[in-house]
C-alpha cells in the first residue's frame, strides 16, 4: 500500500479555525460599515446657539439633512447640530443672513444596513447550531449525541503491522489461533467435510504473556477486516448505552464480514450476572445480555469471529464460556526455558549484541518471567550501555538490568553505618549458608549487601530448570532458607540484638507453612484434607481465604504452623551453629565485594578465596568492630569478627 496515494483527510481543528475566523471577519466587516455610515464630524452645539450665530452672520455654509445640520462657520470652524422638527423659518433665516445651505439626500444603504443589523444575530445563531448539529450528528462515538454507538476501532497496517514470526515462546496458542486464519483464508477446505470455524476464542493467561499481541498477529496475518475494543468501553453511566453499543459494533462487523472483532479485558463486561451492586436490571448485566445474544442468538452472524482476552476467566459469567458463544479457550501461559529463550532472540534483533551475550544463560536465569516482562528486560539492558556510552548491549549489561528488574534499583546513596552493613551482611551470609547445606534448595544465583528497593540485603536463588510442581522437601528447605538470617543475627549478636530485618522471611515462611498444612495436606496430624479455600473477595475486590472446620481444628491448624516454622528454625540454627566459621568467611567477604556470585560463594566454601582476575585496584573494605581485621593480600578470608544483617 502506498501512503503517498492516499488522500488526506482534512484537520477538524483547521476546519473549525476556518470557519470561526470567517464569522470574525464578517463582524469587522459590520462594524466598518456602520462606521462609515457615522455622523459628519465637527463641534457639536445646540440648536438654538446654531440659529443666533446665523443671526449674527458667522456662519459661512450650512447643510441640512434630515437628522442633522452641518456646517462651516466664516472663521473655518465645522459644527453640527440636530433641528428640531417643524421649524419652517430657518430657510428664511438663512436667506436674510446670506448664507449658503443645501439638501442632503436620505442614504439608500441606511435601510441595508438597518436590516443586515437586525437579521446578524440570528444568522449567528443559526450557524452556531448548524455546527453543533454537525457534531451531534456525527458517528462512531465522536458526536455529542454519539455514546450509543461502537466505539471498535478498526485495525490497519498503518499502526504497526504483527504477524506470527513476531510471535514466540508460545507455540500451542499460536498453533490454535493459526487454525483460524487458515478458515478464513480458505473456508471451504474445512466447510467441505462438514466442520465449523469456532464463532469465538478466549485467550486466558497471566498478564503480559501475550494476549493482545497474538491477536494483532491475527489481524496481520489473516487479511480480513480486524476491529478492536476494550471491555471498559461498553459500560456507561446511562442506562441502554453499553447494549446500544454491542448492537452497533455487531452491525459495523456484518457489513464488513468475514471479520475478526477483538474484545480484550472481557471480563470488566463479562462478569457473573447477579453479583452486581444493583438488581438484575443494571446496566452492566444487560450489556452482557445483548452480548450473549449477538455472539449466539436467533439470528446468525456468519463470518464474523470474536477473540476476547482475559486474565480472570474464573469471574466469567458461565453463558459466555459454553461451546456456540467462546468454543475455545486458548491458555496463553508463562513461558518455560525454551519459549524465554525465543523471546529474548525476537527482542534483541532491535538491539546491537555484543559477542558473550547469550540468550540461553538469561532464559535459564528468568524463570517465570512473561513475555512482557522479558522485552522490558532487554530494553533497560539497552538503557544501561546507552548510559555507559558503550556502542554494543554486552551480558553485563544485561546481568545489571536483570538485578535491575527482579530486585530492583541499587540504592548507593543510601547511607549505613558499620554496623549496619555487619548485620546485613551476617543475616545474608545466614541464608547462603543454609542453602547451601540444603540439598533440595534452589543454587544461589547471587548474594548481595547493596541496598535493593525496599531491601537492604538479598541472597537471590534460581533453580536450574522450570518446576510445574513442589516437593515436601525442597518446602522444607525453604523454611530453613527463610530462617537463615534471623538464626545468624541471634548466634553473632546474642537474643537482644535481633533486628526487624527479617520480617519479611517470617512474613514468607508463616504463608509457605499454613499452604502446607491447609491446602497440600503436607501435616501429619490434620491429613491429606482442604482446611482453606480462596474466595473472591467483594465486589471482586481482591482474594480472601476462609478457614474450614471447628475452632479445636483452628487451633490444630495455628499449632502445626507453628510446629513447622519452629522445625526449620531449628534446621537452620544447627547447621549456623556447627558452621561458624564458614558463616564469618561469607560474612566477611560480603564486606569486602559488596556482591557475590554464586560460583565465587561455593569457590569460598571450598578454598577459602576468590579469585577475581579484573577487580580493580583498591577494593573498599569494611573491618569488624571485633575480631581481626579483614586480610586484603591473597583475597582470603578467614578469622571471627561480629556483625548482621537486615533484609532478605
Amino acid at each position: 500500500m502506498n501512503d503517498d496515494k492516499e488522500p488526506q483527510t482534512p484537520n477538524p481543528w483547521m476546519k473549525s479555525l476556518l470557519v470561526w475566523g470567517g464569522i470574525f471577519l464578517a463582524l469587522l466587516m459590520v462594524v466598518s460599515l456602520f462606521g462609515n455610515a457615522a455622523q459628519p464630524s465637527g463641534t457639536e452645539i445646540g440648536y438654538s446657539t446654531f440659529r443666533n450665530k446665523v443671526a449674527e452672520g458667522s456662519v459661512q455654509k450650512v447643510q441640512i439633512s434630515q437628522d442633522a445640520i452641518s456646517g462651516v462657520m466664516k472663521n473655518g470652524d465645522k459644527f453640527t447640530t440636530t433641528p428640531i422638527p417643524g421649524d419652517t423659518q430657518l430657510t428664511k433665516l438663512l436667506d436674510q443672513q446670506g448664507v449658503e445651505y443645501s439638501g442632503t439626500a436620505p442614504e439608500r444603504m441606511n435601510m441595508l444596513l438597518y436590516l443586515l443589523m437586525q437579521s446578524l444575530p440570528f444568522v449567528i445563531i443559526f450557524g452556531i447550531a448548524f455546527f453543533a448539529l454537525r457534531q451531534v450528528q456525527k458517528g462512531g462515538g465522536g458526536g455529542a449525541m454519539g455514546f450509543g454507538k461502537s466505539k471498535a476501532k478498526m485495525l490497519t497496517e498503518k499502526q504497526g503491522r504483527v504477524t506470527f514470526a513476531d510471535v514466540a515462546g508460545i507455540d500451542e496458542a499460536r498453533e490454535e489461533l493459526e487454525e483460524i486464519v487458515e478458515f478464513l483464508r480458505d473456508p471451504h477446505r474445512f466447510s467441505k467435510l462438514g466442520g465449523q470455524i469456532p464463532k469465538g476464542a478466549l485467550l486466558v493467561g497471566s498478564p503480559g504473556t501475550g494476549k493482545t499481541l497474538l491477536a494483532r498477529a491475527i489481524a496481520g496475518e489473516a487479511g480480513v477486516p480486524f476491529f478492536t475494543i476494550s471491555g471498559s468501553d461498553f459500560v456507561e453511566m446511562f442506562v441502554g448505552v453499553g447494549a446500544s453499543r454491542v448492537r452497533d459494533m455487531f452491525e459495523q462487523a456484518k457489513k464488513n464480514a468475514p471479520c475478526i472483532v477483538f474484545i480484550d479485558e472481557i471480563d470488566a463486561v463479562g462478569r457473573h450476572r447477579g453479583h452486581g451492586l444493583g438488581n438484575s436490571n443494571d446496566e452492566r448485566e444487560q450489556t452482557l445480555n445483548q452480548l450473549l445474544v449477538e455472539m449466539d442468538g436467533f439470528e446468525a452472524n456468519e463470518g464474523i469471529i470474536i477473540i476476547a482476552a482475559t486474565n480472570r476467566p474464573d469471574v466469567l459469567d458461565p453463558a459466555l464460556l459454553r461451546p456456540g458463544r467462546f468454543d475455545r479457550q486458548v491458555v496463553v501461559p508463562v513461558p518455560d526455558i525454551e519459549g524465554r529463550e525465543k523471546i529474548l532472540a525476537v527482542h534483541m534483533k532491535k538491539v546491537p549484541l555484543a559477542p558473550d551475550v547469550n540468550p540461553r544463560t538469561l532464559a535459564r536465569g528468568t524463570p517465570g518471567f512473561s513475555g512482557a516482562d522479558l522485552a522490558n528486560l532487554v530494553n533497560e539492558a539497552a538503557l544501561l550501555a546507552a548510559r555507559r556510552n558503550k556502542r554494543l548491549v554486552a551480558m553485563q549489561e544485561f546481568e545489571d538490568a536483570k538485578d535491575k528488574v527482579m530486585m530492583g534499583t541499587e540504592r548507593r546513596s543510601m547511607v549505613m553505618t558499620d554496623d549496619e552493613k555487619k548485620m546485613t551482611a551476617y543475616h545474608e551470609a545466614g541464608h547462603a549458608l543454609v542453602s547451601i547445606n540444603e540439598p533440595a534448595s534452589d543454587p544461589i544465583h547471587k548474594a548481595t549487601i547493596i541496598p535493593r528497593g525496599r531491601a537492604l540485603g538479598m541472597v537471590m536463588r534460581l533453580p536450574e530448570r522450570d518446576n510445574y510442581s513442589y516437593h515436601r522437601d525442597k518446602m522444607h528447605a525453604d523454611l530453613a532458607v527463610s530462617m537463615g538470617g534471623r538464626v545468624a543475627e541471634e548466634i553473632i549478636f546474642g537474643h537482644d540484638k535481633v533486628s526487624s530485618g527479617a520480617s519479611s522471611d517470617i512474613q514468607y515462611a508463616t504463608s509457605l507453612a499454613r499452604n502446607m498444612v491447609t491446602k497440600w495436606g503436607m501435616s501429619d496430624k490434620l491429613g491429606p484434607l482442604q482446611y482453606e479455600e480462596s474466595q473472591e473477595g467483594y465486589l471482586g475486590m481482591g482474594q480472601t481465604a476462609r478457614t474450614m472446620g471447628s475452632g479445636d481444628t483452628n487451633k490444630l491448624i495455628d499449632a502445626e504452623i507453628r510446629t513447622l516454622v519452629e522445625g526449620a528454625h531449628k534446621r537452620a540454627t544447627d547447621i549456623l551453629t556447627k558452621q561458624q566459621d564458614k558463616l564469618h568467611l561469607i560474612a566477611q567477604a560480603m564486606l569486602e565485594y559488596e556482591t557475590l556470585t554464586g560460583d565465587e560463594i561455593q569457590q569460598l566454601m571450598d578454598s577459602g578465596t576468590i579469585d577475581r582476575p579484573d577487580e580493580p585496584k583498591g577494593p573498599v573494605v569494611v573491618k569488624p568492630t571485633h575480631g581481626s581485621a579483614i586480610p586484603k593480600a591473597g583475597r582470603k578470608f578467614g578469622g571471627s569478627g561480629d556483625a548482621a544483617p537486615q533484609g532478605a
